[in-house]
């Protein structure tokens, strides 16, 4: 507007000044349907650059409406981004309440409603009203058709922090329905099904769970020998199936402490001491594990001598531990050898007192007729074990 206003002072001046100073300025005649119109060009110049600013002058008139609507929605949405603004500074303050008001105060007018009404449901959530929470997620939803699926899986994941499961499992089943293989879905079943302890579901979904790449090493590690570790404890597992267990792993968990235990315990529980046994040798060669020995002192073998033999070259490695001294103790009540037992035992006691230890004395002690000396060793053992309990009462020490 200031250039068309400059640009007809411009030609003013100069139709002024050619109509004065110059002696022929021009002539128009304009004839039509009978009227006639004379001017000089100037004039002419004149009039028509009147006409250019009354047409102007028009479609900034017919434009005005939606000039004005236009810059009431700017200003509607000015005032919307300083409530977010407000609401999330409100949220970082602790000021939950005030920030879900600011948040979605301005929803309607911002330019990402979505992330408005998701904020929201957080906030919602952390303030305890878990149907408040779902009414925004519902307006997150309905602000875009397209979100479905992204506001199904928010709502999951707070629904898992506050323990409904079975809501959760209700949303990632209508996920996985049409996208069975949803990285997200899948993720979150996974850290369901973990938090419910569905081990065999979770063993099941594993191989899925490391193709979708999204989620950590470490988390997937700790899933796989948590579900294995339960999976190998089940009763009465036989040997196959252990075996099946066992060759799903990835071969980076099979020297896992947690389960070459699990694994080797199962095999006892199934009766299958000589496997176990050669299971302990092997992974001890490259990982010391003192409860591997505790189980190997404690196993029934055929060749009660070689366990000896095995127990004894462990105890010249580590001469002071007290569990390699207990299982050499047992592996000699085994092979009859009562003073090196009650020796080992003793020594074991020696060097760390502990409530078994005690037992097997007492045990031994008794195979002895040495009722005396095996009621000490019960009754110091009963006095370990019951040092810090309430329910029952503590024996006092009856002698050396």
């Amino acid at each position: 507007m200031k250039f068309g206003l400059i640009l007809f002072l411009i030609l003013l001046t100069g139709s002024v000044a050619a109509h004065f100073l110059l002696e022929q300025n021009g002539y128009v005649l304009i004839n039509f349907r009978g009227y006639t119109v004379e001017m000089s060009v100037p004039v002419l110049i004149f009039v028509a650059f009147l006409a250019y600013l009354a047409v102007r002058a028009l479609i900034r008139i017919w434009r005005a409406p939606r000039e004005l609507g236009a810059m009431a929605a700017r200003g509607r949405a000015q005032r919307a981004r300083q409530r977010i603004s407000k609401g999330f500074i409100a949220l970082s303050e602790g000021k939950l309440a005030r920030g879900e008001r600011l948040l979605t105060k301005g929803a309607a007018n911002s330019e990402t409603p979505l992330l408005n009404y998701l904020a929201a449901a957080r906030t919602a959530q952390a303030q305890g009203d878990r149907q408040r929470r779902d009414g925004w997620l519902m307006m997150a939803q309905d602000s875009d058709a397209g979100t479905t699926n992204a506001v199904l899986l928010i709502q999951t994941e707070l629904q898992i922090a506050a323990g409904e499961y079975q809501a959760a499992r209700k949303n990632l089943a209508h996920i996985r329905d049409s996208r069975p293989n949803h990285p997200q879905a899948l993720k979150l079943l996974g850290e369901l099904l973990h938090i419910e302890h569905d081990w065999h579901a979770l063993t099941d979904l594993l191989p899925q769970l490391r193709r979708a790449r999204n989620i950590p090493a470490r988390t997937l590690d700790d899933w796989t020998i948590a579900s294995f570790e339960a999976r190998l404890a089940a009763p009465n597992l036989d040997l196959d199936s252990i075996e099946a267990y066992w060759n799903q792993l990835p071969r980076t968990l099979r020297k896992h402490e947690r389960l070459l235990r699990a694994r080797i315990q199962a095999l006892v529980a199934g009766n299958n001491n000589e496997l176990a046994a050669s299971a302990i040798c092997k992974a001890l060669k490259s990982n010391w594990d003192s409860e591997l020995v505790a189980i190997y002192g404690k196993l029934k073998l055929a060749d009660k001598n070689g366990q000896l033999r095995q127990t004894e070259k462990w105890l010249h490695q580590y001469p002071e531990d007290p569990i390699i001294l207990l299982a050499a103790g047992r592996t000699c009540i085994r092979n009859e050898l009562w003073g090196k037992a009650r020796s080992y035992i003793e020594s074991s006691l020696a060097i760390a007192a502990t409530p078994v230890a005690y037992q097997e004395l007492g045990q031994l002690m008794l195979k002895l007729d040495d009722t005396p000396a095996a009621t000490t060793a019960f009754a110091k053992g009963l006095t370990l074990s019951t040092v810090g309990s309430a329910d029952i009462p503590r024996l006092e020490n009856t002698g050396s």
